[in-house]
């Protein structure tokens, strides 16, 4: 499951939410004739209602054999749940945009970021759950609990169900074997990390006699989140969106005008000139990335534990070298600091928006709402956190053991968790050998992102920014424009694609808040 950011995290919706949303059938019909005629004891059965919804699968799938998981849910509540789980937010995003334009949305349907969120609100294309939820919705409010819901609310009010915080997942990793190979010691400074990827390019530290290893890879420009940290800058394209906002001095800045965003990208350009850098890297799509990394092509990287360190990744990186071992490293200190990504503060990672065309259809959304609340609880959230009591774990007392089926069958349960999970009860128990691994991840240093605490300006695209932004600042880097033309970049930002009334408004969000002076 990816990725660190409550910041969200991607792509803003290609085309707009505003259209007309069909009216969805409940396919809960009964047999008229029957329940005229018989008496009330031989009616048939209500069918299945039908609940359909879409998100991100990473390259998750659902098991077409036995989805233990839909027949239990199934069962319980009398539906008929069906999940589209495209790998990539482009692959969604596309699909859903298929989707809403043809008027058949989903009945439930992940929303990838704020902006898109704000889109939807716009367009009354979204249910507003607000009131629902001190009745209809109240196990689930209780579940993922007042602040969350606060964080992703808009105007006062929520449209979007809302996953229960989850924990950091990433943390900068790097070949310990290549090390020993090349007498190095763990870079500790950002020259120690430049030196160790000039050797792990050119020093043949696989031992082949080939020199077919490059240090860096990653995916897109947050491969470099640890240089940035080094110099004390947020990302400026975070997960593919736009560039980080955060406080110093109890002042307001954009990665992009923090003073030492271009000796960053100075630093890169130079990494990159020298033929440290993955190649491919800005062109990386899914988890490309990461298949470099355990087929031995890269040497470092920012990865999630499950990317690496998962039984089915570390299986595939011992298959390709069985001396392979990789690391986790604390991000090195550098002239403006010592950080890894970025923690987000605001909008939650995973939302997801039901179209406000279901308000009419009353069986249906009891249903979708039956399915919400009941994952939130105990009994619900265990079943999509561990799978089937008695088959995939057993309860001693509270506390839940897992069974050997459960690491065989269960990879692919987190699909059913709308919102969320206790994740540090969740994390220990399912994946108790990396415990060590994952709390290594949460004590590394982090700047603080605002980003999902705002909200861009009507005529603000940032879709369209965050193409620009991307685009000059991979000519940076790769030494197509010069880095004197930094200042014309930014100018032309502000005047062509109104990121100066992005910024307007987040200093003067930022300081209602009170995060600013």
């Amino acid at each position: 499951m990816k990725k660190l950011r409550v910041l969200t995290t991607v792509l803003a919706m290609s085309i707009p939410v505003a259209v007309i949303m069909a009216g969805c059938s409940n396919g809960a019909e009964t047999n008229q004739t029957a329940a005229t005629s018989a008496p009330a004891a031989s009616k048939a059965p209500a069918a299945p209602v039908k609940i359909e919804w879409m998100q991100v699968g990473w390259g998750t799938n659902v098991p077409t054999s036995d989805d233990f998981v839909k027949k239990e849910l199934d069962k319980k509540l009398g539906t008929n749940l069906i999940l589209t789980s495209p790998a990539t937010n482009e692959d969604y995003q596309n699909q859903l945009n298929v989707r809403l334009a043809g008027g058949t949305p989903p009945d439930v349907y992940q929303i990838l970021n704020r902006d898109s969120l704000l889109k939807s609100i716009s367009t009354d294309s979204l249910l507003d759950l607000t009131p629902y939820l001190k009745t209809k919705l109240k196990p689930f409010a209780d579940f993922v609990g007042e602040d969350t819901l606060n964080n992703d609310k808009v105007d006062g009010k929520l449209y979007t169900i809302t996953k229960k915080p989850g924990v950091s997942s990433n943390s900068y990793w790097l070949r310990k074997d290549w090390l020993d190979n090349l007498n190095l010691k763990v870079p500790v400074t950002l020259d120690d990390l430049y030196a160790v990827a000039k050797a792990f390019t050119n020093d043949d530290p696989d031992k082949n006699g080939k020199k077919d290893t490059y240090a860096i890879t990653g995916s897109g420009f947050d491969a470099f989140s640890v240089i940035y940290g080094a110099f004390g800058v947020g990302s400026p394209t975070p997960n593919n969106s736009l560039p980080e906002i955060y406080v110093k001095d109890n002042k307001m800045v954009s990665s992009l005008y923090d003073p030492n965003m271009k000796n960053a990208l100075a630093f890169i350009k130079k990494m990159i000139d020298e033929g440290l850098v993955d190649p491919e890297l800005l062109a990386s799509t899914g988890q490309q990335y990461v298949q470099k990394a355990i087929q031995g092509k890269a040497g470092m990287g920012n990865f999630s534990w499950t990317d690496l360190a998962k039984d089915a990744p570390a299986k595939q990186i011992k298959e390709v070298n069985p001396k392979a071992e990789w690391m986790q490293i604390a991000p090195p200190k550098g002239p403006g600091g010592q950080y890894d990504l970025s923690v987000g503060k605001g909008t939650s990672f995973t939302l997801f928006g039901i179209p406000k065309a279901l308000e009419k259809d009353t069986a249906k959304l009891d249903k979708i709402f039956d399915y919400i609340n009941y994952i939130s609880t105990k009994e619900g959230n265990r079943l999509v956190s561990y799978g089937v009591e008695g088959r995939h774990y057993t309860l001693n007392g509270e506390k839940v053991v897992p069974t050997d089926l459960l690491a065989k069958e269960g990879a692919y349960t987190w699909l059913y968790q709308v919102t969320g999970r206790p994740e540090a009860e969740y994390l220990q128990t399912k994946f108790p050998s990396q415990a060590p691994l994952i709390d290594f991840v949460q004590k590394q240093p982090r700047m603080t992102a605002y980003n999902g605490l705002l909200n861009p300006p009507a005529d603000f695209v940032s879709a369209d920014a965050t193409r620009f932004i991307k685009e000059e600042l991979s000519k940076f880097i790769y030494g197509k424009t010069s880095l004197d033309k930094y200042d014309e970049f930014l100018k032309n930002l502000e005047t062509k694609f109104k990121y100066n009334l992005y910024l307007d408004g987040a200093q003067k969000r930022l300081k209602e808040l009170g995060y600013t002076n």
